[in-house]
């Protein structure tokens, strides 16, 4: 009897065993420290991408620099919008002050009084009609901004120079086409 108690215990663990490595994950044991190690696996070796072709480097190193390049010219841009924006608020209150503080017609016993005082009426409204302009190409400009076609000029359509921008950011037209234009307004006075 203790022959077959013998054999069917290790049946017993046999099947155990099997089962155990039936239902136990790879690479975990079997609780069992004289166990077979699980084989490693052959490590593959990974190629390294093919490096890009000089002339490729410098296409993609270009195209970085042009993209800088205009996320500066952008960044350029929208400060000059914010000045824009800054002096068209300006321009309104001086306006609406000058409104208010405009003198009427008054009449001076005095002739040389009543000219002057003419002269400096005409003299504010002359300037009230300039920022008038000036207040129009402003909200032109801001649109075009707002538009992505601000800084390309209207004749040729080039990129119009930063620093004219800065200088005069209410221009449509790049600094070679308004000359050519001005020396033909010239050509046309007599």
């Amino acid at each position: 009897m203790a022959l077959k108690a013998k054999a069917t215990k290790n049946v017993n663990a046999a099947q155990a065993k099997s089962s155990a490595k039936k239902t136990a994950p790879a690479g975990e044991s079997t609780g069992k420290a004289a166990s077979k190690p699980t084989p490693k696996k052959k490590a593959v070796k990974v190629q390294e991408p093919v490096r890009k072709s000089a002339a490729k480097e410098g296409k993609v190193k270009q195209e970085k620099a042009q993209k800088t390049k205009l996320s500066a010219r952008e960044e350029h841009i929208q400060r000059i919008r914010l000045k824009l924006l800054q002096q068209r608020e300006t321009l309104l209150n001086e306006a609406e002050s000058a409104l208010n503080e405009l003198p009427g017609q008054t009449l001076f016993p005095d002739l040389g009084d009543q000219a002057t005082a003419e002269t400096d009426r005409n003299f504010m409204l002359r300037l009230r009609g300039r920022e008038q302009r000036l207040l129009k190409k402003i909200d032109e400009a801001i649109e075009r901004i707002d538009s992505g076609v601000f800084g390309i000029c209207d004749d040729c359509g080039n990129e119009i120079d930063l620093k004219r921008l800065e200088a005069r950011p209410v221009t449509t037209m790049c600094i070679e086409c308004k000359t050519l234009q001005e020396e033909e307004e010239k050509l046309r006075e007599p």
